[in-house]
């Protein structure tokens, strides 16, 4: 059963900001780690030592729909939800980084992309168009715009740029529970979906596809990768709907978004 898409309340929304401050938090401290040699395990316990020590937050992937990890890790060709293992980054590198934190009951979703030593042209580009397809759907947000409004300008800059959309991932409503209606999804047909209100709370994270936008699961029933294992790349914020626009709410430090 679907549940309504729910309008937060001030102290909801300020619970929100904590959680998503945190959140934030995590994907600025890992960055010095993301090098050649270390393994995304190893960056998967030092992101859940400093959540549970340092923030006393809870990773909310953990053990989520039997997850085992506390961050999902997802290189190169992985769509999302890669699980850290004991394989060692290499030069060249495209790693998305998708933290998740429960801060008092409230849930802060984010994700972006990191470079391992110097990539490749194509691997620059997927992350930078992947990138601007996101921040064009965050600054389209306001009340009355309709989420179709935005999922069809984010598909046209992936397309227009000859890159793909994932389709069978979007993102989502988020407060109490990690995954709330609405569903995002990143394509779509302009004035179609919900009719965005103040209040609303989800996140923006477009999957961009360097090839074709068909995924497959791994054995593991987590890891999504490309058909054809052109590199994918992913950014995610989760956003506040504003009386008259948007507010980010896991904004990094130094960071435009």
């Amino acid at each position: 059963m679907p549940m309504p898409v729910t309008i937060k309340t001030p102290e909801e929304i300020e619970k929100m900001r904590i959680a998503g401050h945190l959140a934030a938090d995590v994907l600025y401290m890992i960055r010095p780690y993301i090098v050649p040699g270390i393994t995304t395990e190893e960056l998967n316990n030092i992101c859940h030592e400093y959540i549970t020590n340092t923030q006393q937050a809870i990773p909310a992937p953990l053990n989520y729909h039997g997850f085992p990890r506390s961050i999902c890790t997802s290189v190169n060709y992985v769509v999302c939800h890669g699980i850290p293992n004991k394989k060692q980054l290499k030069k060249g590198d495209i790693i998305n980084v998708d933290v998740t934190v429960i801060k008092d009951g409230y849930h802060g979703d984010t994700s972006k992309m990191f470079f391992v030593g110097e990539p490749s042209t194509i691997a620059k580009r997927i992350t930078q168009i992947s990138y601007e397809c996101m921040c064009i759907g965050i600054e389209m947000i306001k009340p009355g715009v309709y989420l179709g409004d935005i999922g069809y300008a984010i598909q046209t800059h992936a397309e227009n740029n000859n890159y793909s959309i994932v389709r069978e991932f979007c993102g989502h409503g988020i407060g109490r529970f990690f995954h709330e209606d609405p569903q995002v999804l990143h394509y779509g047909t302009p004035g179609t979906q919900l009719r965005l209100e103040e209040g609303m709370i989800f996140t923006i994270e477009p999957m961009v596809n360097v090839g074709k936008r068909h995924v497959k699961i791994l054995s593991d029933n987590w890891t999504v990768v490309t058909k054809d294992h052109s590199l994918s790349a992913q950014w995610e914020h989760t956003v506040l709907v504003t009386r008259d626009g948007f507010e980010v709410l896991t904004i990094r430090p130094g960071d435009n978004y």
